[in-house]
């Protein structure tokens, strides 16, 4: 097709819904932590796809897992099971918490079946009074109708009329926000251990076990949404294990497939069982193709050495990012954990992150913005020592051209 029709930016326009505005680049191949578009241009992906590319681009334990499963079988309806479903689920339970698995083909379905999940088990248990969901304030959990109310965007879930009942919330890092709304009618309490699109902000480990104590004064189950922090991304398997907690259900997607749509959800035997055949389903949840991917990442990501490396490239970042601000004095702060980093912009630059965003395009750095005030950074779990110093140096530029257009 691309040989008898130019494929332009100007072609998205004319074919696709106006939900995106995409940047002018398209990128047509890409190989560890570089992309080059149509006109072979470099860049440095500092932005993994909004934390999934966790291995960086056509990965070779990727490429040879798909290669190879593409050549045996692609898909089965959920009359039947496939082996890398069962293996993928095996490294899982063995790897955390839980006990049981349910895959999807996204974050947004990974929670969408946790909170069907919460809601049900509570029913159950405890009767129909017991049905509240608190979720907090600037938190995302997906675009389902379901999920988009439970986040605390306002600006994502308007518009759409009424929305599902029985959904409040209340403020991140604020336990007494949390406490004075908690009851015995509360089935669930659903929380990003970091809030990813909320600005990058870490949840303090007293914050999180307050949260995990109340669920347990108030048999509410603990949903820990981690399809941003998790799979690695700050430097354990999954964020709840740095926290001193361990939630009732956990949903993970993004970096779990590397770039391949998966999503899971991690629960109990006990929570699972409610659950029951035909409760709940996804025509291409599990699929071989999905799971034989997720697998091979997996097996890279959960080593000591991949694991302990995101510790160290954190702190390359955040050297490199020191150095920059101690130059131009842009950022507030850098928050957040492992390789899931937000430069938070001081009073002077607020409000202008999408302009740092667009500069580091243009310097040939792709980067992220978690919001209006923040640049966030979800780079490769792998990448190279030198790709951060060379993508530092042109992100330096961006904040160079942008300080000067500001001045």
């Amino acid at each position: 097709m691309s040989d008898v029709m130019p494929v332009t930016r100007a072609l998205f326009d004319e074919v696709m819904v106006p939900n995106y505005n995409p940047a002018a680049i398209i990128p047509v191949r890409g190989e560890g932590s570089r992309v080059w578009d149509q006109d072979n241009r470099e860049y440095i992906d500092f932005a993994g796809g909004i934390a999934v590319s966790c291995l960086g681009h056509c990965h070779p334990a990727m490429v040879n897992a798909l290669t190879e499963q593409a050549n045996k079988l692609w898909h089965l309806s959920n009359v039947l099971t496939n082996e890398p479903a069962l293996r993928l689920a095996k490294k899982l339970t063995d790897a955390t918490f839980a006990e049981r698995v349910y895959f999807a083909n996204s974050g947004a379905e990974a929670n969408e079946a946790a909170l069907k999940l919460a809601r049900r088990y509570a029913l159950e248990v405890h009767g129909e009074e017991k049905q509240e969901i608190i979720a907090f304030h600037k938190g995302f959990h997906g675009r389902t109708f379901f999920t988009v109310t439970v986040g605390g965007q306002a600006a994502y879930s308007d518009g759409f009329g009424p929305k599902p009942g029985g959904v409040q919330h209340v403020e991140f890092n604020n336990l007494e926000s949390l406490a004075a709304v908690m009851s015995d009618k509360t089935c669930a309490v659903m929380i990003e251990p970091l809030q990813g699109e909320g600005g990058v902000v870490p949840g303090t480990k007293e914050f999180l076990k307050g949260v995990r104590e109340l669920c347990d004064k108030h048999n509410a189950v603990l949903i820990f949404d981690e399809v941003q922090s998790g799979f690695g991304r700050t430097g354990t398997l999954y964020a709840y294990e740095q926290t001193g907690i361990t939630p009732d259900i956990l949903t993970t997607a993004k970096a779990l497939g590397g770039g391949f749509p998966i999503g899971a959800m991690l629960t109990t035997a006990e929570i699972a069982a409610h659950l029951k055949p035909g409760t709940h389903g996804s025509t291409y949840g599990g699929n071989p193709l999905a799971c034989a991917v997720s697998e091979a990442v997996m097996d890279v990501v959960n080593t000591k050495e991949v694991l302990a490396g995101v510790k160290d490239r954190e702190q390359w970042f955040r050297d490199a990012l020191q150095k920059i601000n101690d130059k131009y004095d842009v950022f507030e702060e850098v928050r957040g954990q492992g390789l899931l980093l937000g430069a938070a912009l001081n009073e002077k630059y607020k409000g202008k992150a999408r302009e740092f965003l667009v500069a580091g395009a243009e310097a040939g750095v792709m980067v992220l913005v978690a919001g209006m005030d923040v640049i966030r950074f979800t780079p490769s779990l792998v990448i190279p020592e030198t790709d951060i110093a060379q993508g530092m140096a042109r992100f330096e530029e961006a904040v160079a051209k942008v300080v000067a257009a500001n001045s």
